[in-house]
Protein backbone atom coordinates (compact mmCIF):
# COMPACT_ATOMS: atom_id res chain seq x y z
CA UNK A 1 0.00 0.00 0.00
CA UNK A 2 0.95 3.29 -0.81
CA UNK A 3 0.09 7.05 -0.06
CA UNK A 4 -0.67 9.77 -2.56
CA UNK A 5 2.48 11.69 -1.16
CA UNK A 6 4.41 9.07 -2.80
CA UNK A 7 2.93 9.97 -6.44
CA UNK A 8 4.03 13.11 -8.48
CA UNK A 9 1.18 15.57 -10.22
CA UNK A 10 1.64 16.11 -13.66
CA UNK A 11 2.67 19.85 -14.27
CA UNK A 12 2.45 20.12 -17.50
CA UNK A 13 -1.06 18.29 -17.23
CA UNK A 14 -3.27 18.64 -20.22
CA UNK A 15 -7.02 18.99 -18.61
CA UNK A 16 -7.72 21.95 -16.76
CA UNK A 17 -10.91 20.33 -15.72
CA UNK A 18 -13.98 22.26 -14.90
CA UNK A 19 -15.92 23.50 -12.31
CA UNK A 20 -18.86 20.84 -13.43
CA UNK A 21 -17.22 18.07 -13.61
CA UNK A 22 -15.05 18.52 -10.17
CA UNK A 23 -18.43 18.93 -8.19
CA UNK A 24 -19.67 15.71 -9.90
CA UNK A 25 -16.02 13.66 -8.94
CA UNK A 26 -16.80 15.59 -5.26
CA UNK A 27 -20.31 14.09 -5.70
CA UNK A 28 -19.67 10.60 -6.71
CA UNK A 29 -16.14 9.99 -4.29
CA UNK A 30 -18.77 11.21 -1.52
CA UNK A 31 -21.29 8.65 -2.78
CA UNK A 32 -19.67 5.27 -4.10
CA UNK A 33 -15.58 6.13 -3.21
CA UNK A 34 -12.78 5.48 -6.00
CA UNK A 35 -14.46 3.74 -8.81
CA UNK A 36 -11.64 3.23 -11.25
CA UNK A 37 -7.65 3.43 -11.65
CA UNK A 38 -5.95 6.26 -12.45
CA UNK A 39 -2.18 5.66 -14.57
CA UNK A 40 1.33 6.23 -13.34
CA UNK A 41 4.60 6.04 -14.93
CA UNK A 42 8.13 4.11 -13.35
CA UNK A 43 8.63 6.99 -11.18
CA UNK A 44 5.19 7.77 -10.13
CA UNK A 45 4.33 10.37 -12.34
CA UNK A 46 0.85 10.70 -12.95
CA UNK A 47 -0.23 10.25 -16.79
CA UNK A 48 -4.22 10.22 -16.27
CA UNK A 49 -6.17 11.19 -13.18
CA UNK A 50 -4.69 14.30 -12.04
CA UNK A 51 -8.12 15.47 -10.91
CA UNK A 52 -8.80 12.33 -9.38
CA UNK A 53 -6.16 12.23 -7.56
CA UNK A 54 -6.51 15.75 -6.27
CA UNK A 55 -10.37 15.22 -5.83
CA UNK A 56 -9.55 12.17 -3.56
CA UNK A 57 -6.92 13.64 -1.38
CA UNK A 58 -9.10 16.55 -0.84
CA UNK A 59 -11.38 14.30 1.00
CA UNK A 60 -8.81 13.23 2.63
CA UNK A 61 -8.08 10.10 1.72
CA UNK A 62 -4.81 8.98 0.68
CA UNK A 63 -4.21 5.08 0.33
CA UNK A 64 -2.81 4.11 -3.30
CA UNK A 65 -2.88 0.36 -4.24
CA UNK A 66 -0.39 0.32 -7.18
CA UNK A 67 -0.60 -2.41 -9.65
CA UNK A 68 2.71 -2.97 -11.74
CA UNK A 69 2.09 -3.59 -15.54
CA UNK A 70 3.99 -3.58 -18.64
CA UNK A 71 0.72 -2.80 -20.74
CA UNK A 72 0.45 -5.83 -21.88
CA UNK A 73 -2.45 -6.88 -19.06
CA UNK A 74 -5.96 -4.89 -18.63
CA UNK A 75 -5.91 -4.46 -15.32
CA UNK A 76 -9.44 -4.62 -13.93
CA UNK A 77 -10.96 -2.69 -10.38
CA UNK A 78 -13.18 -4.78 -9.08
CA UNK A 79 -15.23 -3.17 -6.26
CA UNK A 80 -16.51 -6.07 -3.71
CA UNK A 81 -19.30 -3.72 -2.16
CA UNK A 82 -21.22 -2.84 -5.45
CA UNK A 83 -23.18 -4.76 -7.91
CA UNK A 84 -24.42 -3.69 -11.44
CA UNK A 85 -27.75 -4.89 -11.42
CA UNK A 86 -29.30 -2.86 -8.49
CA UNK A 87 -30.10 1.12 -8.53
CA UNK A 88 -26.76 2.26 -6.96
CA UNK A 89 -24.78 -0.22 -9.83
CA UNK A 90 -26.60 1.54 -12.42
CA UNK A 91 -26.28 5.33 -11.10
CA UNK A 92 -22.13 4.42 -10.00
CA UNK A 93 -21.99 3.67 -13.96
CA UNK A 94 -23.35 6.86 -14.83
CA UNK A 95 -22.11 8.90 -12.35
CA UNK A 96 -18.71 7.79 -13.58
CA UNK A 97 -19.47 8.19 -17.16
CA UNK A 98 -20.88 11.72 -17.16
CA UNK A 99 -17.54 12.62 -14.57
CA UNK A 100 -15.30 11.76 -16.97
CA UNK A 101 -17.39 13.31 -20.09
CA UNK A 102 -17.49 16.68 -18.30
CA UNK A 103 -14.05 17.21 -16.83
CA UNK A 104 -11.95 17.77 -19.51
CA UNK A 105 -10.77 21.16 -20.33
CA UNK A 106 -7.73 20.78 -23.07
CA UNK A 107 -4.81 23.42 -21.80
CA UNK A 108 -4.67 24.13 -25.66
CA UNK A 109 -1.53 26.54 -25.06
CA UNK A 110 0.20 23.36 -23.52
CA UNK A 111 -0.68 20.90 -25.91
CA UNK A 112 1.16 22.70 -28.58
CA UNK A 113 4.15 23.03 -26.83
CA UNK A 114 4.45 19.59 -25.64
CA UNK A 115 2.88 18.00 -28.94
CA UNK A 116 3.40 18.41 -32.44
CA UNK A 117 -0.11 19.88 -34.89
CA UNK A 118 -0.13 16.34 -36.57
CA UNK A 119 -0.47 14.26 -32.70
CA UNK A 120 -2.69 16.66 -31.87
CA UNK A 121 -4.77 16.25 -35.07
CA UNK A 122 -4.37 12.35 -35.51
CA UNK A 123 -6.30 12.54 -31.96
CA UNK A 124 -8.96 14.90 -33.39
CA UNK A 125 -7.95 17.44 -30.17
CA UNK A 126 -10.46 21.39 -31.48
CA UNK A 127 -10.10 24.40 -30.28
CA UNK A 128 -13.51 26.24 -29.54
CA UNK A 129 -12.69 29.47 -29.94
CA UNK A 130 -14.49 31.54 -27.38
CA UNK A 131 -15.34 33.98 -29.56
CA UNK A 132 -17.96 32.42 -31.68
CA UNK A 133 -19.67 32.35 -27.87
CA UNK A 134 -18.72 35.56 -26.90
CA UNK A 135 -22.52 37.88 -27.07
CA UNK A 136 -22.99 39.29 -30.66
CA UNK A 137 -23.97 42.79 -28.08
CA UNK A 138 -21.44 44.41 -25.44
CA UNK A 139 -23.96 43.36 -22.12
CA UNK A 140 -23.29 43.48 -18.70
CA UNK A 141 -25.11 41.53 -16.24
CA UNK A 142 -24.81 42.49 -13.03
CA UNK A 143 -24.82 39.50 -9.87
CA UNK A 144 -28.33 40.56 -9.17
CA UNK A 145 -29.08 40.02 -12.63
CA UNK A 146 -27.20 36.61 -13.09
CA UNK A 147 -29.37 35.76 -10.04
CA UNK A 148 -32.76 36.64 -11.28
CA UNK A 149 -32.81 35.70 -14.29
CA UNK A 150 -32.97 32.33 -16.46
CA UNK A 151 -31.46 32.28 -19.98
CA UNK A 152 -32.14 29.52 -22.57
CA UNK A 153 -29.38 28.62 -24.79
CA UNK A 154 -30.74 27.13 -28.19
CA UNK A 155 -27.53 25.21 -29.26
CA UNK A 156 -27.51 22.99 -32.65
CA UNK A 157 -25.89 19.68 -31.34
CA UNK A 158 -24.11 18.68 -27.76
CA UNK A 159 -21.04 19.68 -28.68
CA UNK A 160 -21.83 23.26 -28.79
CA UNK A 161 -24.08 22.44 -25.53
CA UNK A 162 -20.84 21.32 -23.75
CA UNK A 163 -18.93 24.44 -25.28
CA UNK A 164 -21.27 27.00 -23.76
CA UNK A 165 -22.45 25.67 -21.02
CA UNK A 166 -17.96 25.30 -20.20
CA UNK A 167 -17.81 28.61 -21.14
CA UNK A 168 -21.02 30.44 -18.60
CA UNK A 169 -19.21 28.28 -15.83
CA UNK A 170 -16.18 29.90 -16.32
CA UNK A 171 -17.70 33.19 -16.46
CA UNK A 172 -19.71 32.35 -13.06
CA UNK A 173 -22.80 31.28 -14.12
CA UNK A 174 -25.03 28.86 -12.93
CA UNK A 175 -25.71 26.79 -15.27
CA UNK A 176 -28.59 23.63 -15.97
CA UNK A 177 -29.32 22.12 -18.62
CA UNK A 178 -32.64 21.09 -20.27
CA UNK A 179 -33.65 18.49 -22.63
CA UNK A 180 -36.30 19.70 -25.01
Amino acid sequence: MSKITDLKFDEKNFNKGTQYGKSLMDKSFSKFGAGRSILIDKHNNIIAGNKSTETFAEMGLDNVQIVDTDGKTLIAVRRNDIDLDTPEGREFAVADNQTAKTNIDFDFGMLESELEDNVIEEWGLEQVEETELEPKEDVDLSDTLKETFEVIVQCGNEDEQESTFEYLTKKGYTCRVLTL
